[in-house]
């Protein structure tokens, strides 16, 4: 059964796909697949929020088994540039050419199915938050744009293929029937007058793993239906959604504009496709629409999409020269030249108006106590939407005037202010200006003593400052800080204790702050979360924590006293695969030069599981796995 952790569990495998995995393979099929990967890369956060929300309803269970299929297909299709050159790579330049066009249909289908699936996500099923839905969009614009570079589609084909995934899916292995096979001399036919028809369902089926039989099946019935019908089967345009005509016509219409005259490949966004209008270098040296690179870094992406380098910095450069240049063609072309965007796509009704933002942030400092909430409650929703507005709030001294309220008596004005300080947080820039303006202390009271809600949000945005280095430690220092996560984690209700889980594990990240946490009590909410199957993911947050903290010697110390060792085994013989590697990897930890620690696992009967787990775990399952029990067995003989 298609789940959302199957489809977490592709992403997570594409994404990790780069240049070195593809040096085999020929262009465009390399390029094809770089670029297939970077986009499947960016659906992470949305299979996280959608594992998350669960597949309680129908409509969900199934458009998540949509998306899986289109994974799956995805993944396929990249296998074909990890493969080793076949002999037929070696031929004459036609036969080359039949290799290219080839996988630029199975690339059209792939890029299709992918896109239709993320255009069917019903959001009355799953709380998709602003910024994955950014995401979302973008990766659908990219999917689309894909689709026009490399021409028509053979849409009837397309969607045939489709619904007869959709339907072994929904049929389930034990309840498909078998279907009557054509006559060989009418499929001789067939052959004959349909060539090119054949080809395509057969490349299509290969990439969606069709069986044999189910590829004779779509060609015996589309062939028929173009014999009765007394019409070839003409591809369809390449902006074909799974939207309403209107829509369709519109994005038609909108092709047309940038797509009548050839654009430069160096004149476009590497993460958009389209003209830029305001083109940015980032620290290797790579050239980005503005808009573009700063959703992907707020994201909390830290590589640079195009090389997948690291990003040094942050920084922004304005790449004056490329703007001249891109404006120069634009005139020679008669193309109406771009202006530099003011958005990212988001609202700015209020948000792009400076003299509008700057009159909320005076009404945070208003005598009157509902204009101060509302203010608060305003700006919350603001930057919320769009990284314009986080700019501009930030330049207008929001910041500072948030921070005051922080301390009021008020539980909604101050719940309000420390929302809108996370969402503010998501720009990077901004978390500097957060932490300078003294906002850490009135967080952290805030995570003590303010609602429930507030408290959430405290631990979030305490996540959110943390993935800056320096401030890891700022925060571990500040007394009470790590106390009051481990009390949230304790007591706090189910996304609190996400939220703290979050936040601790990456504080723990610094050394320093990982004997902290033990202190402060963290290790016994982890027990309890070991064994709590209730609340989705509590299990591998627990183990998430703990593989941060068994690298520490006292930590170490301190887990093996709180009987952590038990538990683990358990999760070694009835966890998910996931949870069964984490857990083999934290006893390692715990076993290694510690043969207290090690006779314990051997009484405990870990034996057993362990050799299942080296027989059929992950690739680094199998590996802790086998390191163990080769101490097992050392053990035994001394």
């Amino acid at each position: 059964m298609a789940t959302a952790e199957a489809a977490a569990e592709i992403v997570r495998e594409i994404a990790a796909v780069g240049a070195a995995d593809l040096a085999a393979a020929a262009e465009p099929l390399r390029a094809d697949c770089l670029r297939l990967a970077r986009k499947v890369s960016l659906l992470s956060h949305l299979v996280a929020e959608v594992a998350e929300a669960g597949e309680g309803d129908a409509a969900a269970a199934a458009w998540v088994r949509e998306l899986v299929r289109a994974l799956e297909a995805a993944r396929r299709f990249v296998a074909l540039g990890r493969a080793p050159p076949t002999p037929t790579a070696a031929a004459g330049a036609s036969d080359q050419d039949a290799i290219c066009n080839n996988t630029a249909l199975q690339f059209k289908y792939v890029t299709w199915q992918l896109q239709a699936a993320l255009a069917n996500l019903p959001h009355s099923c799953f709380q998709i938050s602003d910024e994955v839905q950014e995401e979302v969009d973008l990766v659908r614009a990219q999917l689309r744009r894909e689709m026009e570079k490399k021409g028509a589609l053979h849409i009837t084909v397309f969607t045939r293929v489709h619904d007869i995934l959709a339907q072994i899916d929904n049929a389930g292995p034990q309840s498909q029937q078998p279907h009557q096979q054509p006559e060989q001399s009418q499929m001789e036919k067939f052959s004959k007058d349909h060539l090119d028809l054949q080809n395509a369902i057969l490349l299509v089926s290969e990439i969606s793993g069709l069986s044999k039989s189910d590829m004779t099946k779509i060609t015996s019935e589309l062939i028929e239906g173009l014999e009765n019908a007394g019409t070839p089967d003409s591809p369809k345009p390449a902006n074909i959604d799974s939207q309403s005509s209107d829509e369709t016509k519109s994005s038609s219409e909108e092709v047309k504009k940038p797509d009548s005259v050839s654009i430069p490949e160096d004149f476009r966004c590497p993460i958009s496709l389209e003209l830029m209008r305001d083109p940015v270098i980032v620290s290797t040296g790579q050239t980005y629409e503005r808009a573009f690179i700063q959703r992907w870094i707020d994201c909390g992406n830290r590589t640079c999409p195009k090389t997948q380098q690291k990003l040094q910095n942050l920084t922004l450069t304005p790449n004056y020269v490329l703007r001249s240049l891109i404006m120069q063609w634009c005139e020679e072309k008669g193309i109406e030249p771009p202006s530099r965007s003011k958005s990212d796509g988001s609202s700015h009704e209020v948000g792009g108006n400076r003299l509008a933002i700057e009159a909320l942030v005076r009404n945070l400092s208003s005598s009157s106590l509902d204009e101060r909430k509302s203010a608060a409650a305003e700006i919350r929703s603001l930057a919320k939407k769009s990284t314009d507005n986080r700019i501009l709030l930030a330049e207008s001294s929001a910041i500072p005037a948030l921070v005051k309220l922080l301390s009021s008596k008020d539980q909604k004005t101050q719940e309000h202010a420390v929302t809108a300080l996370l969402n503010l947080s998501i720009y990077d820039q901004n978390k500097e200006l957060i932490v300078v303006a003294g906002a850490i202390v009135p967080i952290i009271q805030v995570l003590r003593t303010g609602s429930m809600e507030a408290r959430e949000n405290a631990a979030a945005a305490i996540f959110s400052l943390s993935l800056i280095d320096d401030n890891k430690i700022m925060i571990g220092s500040t007394p009470g800080a790590i106390e009051a996560l481990v009390e949230l984690l304790q007591s706090g209700s189910s996304r609190g204790k996400k939220d703290a889980a979050t936040a601790l594990f990456n504080l723990c990240i610094y050394q320093a702050n990982k004997v902290r946490a033990v202190r402060a009590g963290i290790l016994a909410p982890l027990m309890r979360m070991l064994q709590d199957s209730s609340r989705s993911g509590a299990i591998d947050e627990a183990l998430t924590i703990l593989s941060v903290l068994v690298s520490h010697h006292e930590c170490k110390i301190a887990i093996s006293k709180a009987h952590a060792i038990p538990f683990l085994i358990d999760l070694l013989r009835s966890g998910q695969a996931r949870n069964k590697e984490n857990a083999a990897a934290i006893l390692l930890a715990l076993c290694k030069k510690d043969a207290e620690n090690l006779a314990c696992i051997g009484r405990l009967g870990a034996q057993i599981p362990l050799t299942e787990l080296a027989n059929t775990g992950t690739d680094r399952a199998k590996r802790k796995a086998t390191s163990l029990l080769e101490h097992l067995s050392k053990l035994q003989v001394l």
